[in-house]
């Protein structure tokens, strides 16, 4: 359900990634009542996945805070998305932060990884904060319709591009920098239509726990975001008509989030706010408990 209390009207994309600027209602991104306070004032933000829903609103977000952002996106299909997010950045962002750069990739492969993590590099010369963020998800009613193609294209870019990502750009985070990584409340109650995804997720919250382990005597945090339904491109791209129009609705408030009420928890986790928490997952996910 949307924030109104209606359903959401009909819809659904064929293909994957999604389009945010066909979704109806378009997913918000702003929250007239954000009040940016130079939390990442001078910092370097790679952000995975960042030219729609929650990672177009952490862009925002980010570039309100003082952030100079790089966002990932995949070339051809989510060209607009990522024009109108650039735009979003350069209208956002402060007077002192450089010229945001999106960077076209699949970022499945290792080599593609170390390319953009360069490429931000090489313009920025070091990277801040790492949102590890980009992933894809398919209905199945069966664990015996997810083949080994189907089981390695989502593996490898819900978790082994965090692994990729991270290796490469650890060799230009310093002493204070913040690493944040994009799981699901799947990951803690279980999904049986999203069994691949749901497992990636899972993948990814153990990652988050012995990363920070590994990067805590480096005085680097590595935390995490787990959001309950979100109302992102993601959604009419993977459910069928019926189900997205009710989407949200099991939530015990009773709709979807949208992306600007998730956007905030990677605010606090990438700034000095949270210099006490490492190894740890923020729940915003509408009242949804779990056993974390």
């Amino acid at each position: 359900m949307a924030t109104d209390g209606k359903n959401f009207p009909r819809q659904k994309q064929d293909t994957q990634p999604g389009k945010e600027h066909v979704m109806d209602p378009i997913p918000q991104f702003i929250n007239p009542n954000y009040r940016p306070a130079d939390k990442l004032k001078g910092k370097v933000a790679l952000v995975t996945g960042g030219d729609s829903g929650i990672g177009r609103a952490v862009c925002y977000c980010f570039a309100r805070e003082g952030a100079t952002i790089a966002f990932t996106y995949v070339k051809g299909q989510e060209d607009k998305d990522a024009a109108d997010t650039l735009k979003i950045i350069n209208d956002s962002k402060t007077k002192d932060s450089q010229e945001p750069i999106a960077i076209p990739t699949d970022l499945g492969y290792d080599a593609h990884c170390k390319a953009v993590v360069d490429e931000v590099v090489g313009k920025y010369g070091r990277i801040d904060i790492l949102v590890n963020n980009a992933a894809e998800q398919y209905m199945c009613k069966s664990v015996e319709e997810i083949d080994e193609n189907w089981l390695d294209r989502v593996f490898r870019t819900n978790i082994y591009s965090y692994f990729f990502v991270t290796r490469h750009a650890l060799k230009h985070m310093n002493e204070g920098s913040s690493i944040i990584n994009t799981t699901s409340v799947n990951a803690y109650k279980g999904n049986a239509s999203l069994l691949d995804y749901t497992s990636t997720k899972g993948a990814i919250v153990s990652f988050i726990r012995g990363l920070a382990l590994q990067l805590a005597p480096k005085n680097i945090r590595v935390n995490g975001v787990a959001p309950g339904p979100v109302w992102t491109p993601l959604i009419p791209a993977s459910f069928h008509e019926e189900k997205t129009s009710k989407f949200g609705s099991e939530c015990p408030m009773g709709r979807a989030g949208q992306p600007y009420e998730i956007a905030p928890s990677f605010v606090f986790l990438a700034s000095e706010d949270s210099s006490y928490f490492t190894g740890q997952v923020l729940h915003p996910n509408g009242g949804m408990i779990v056993n974390a």
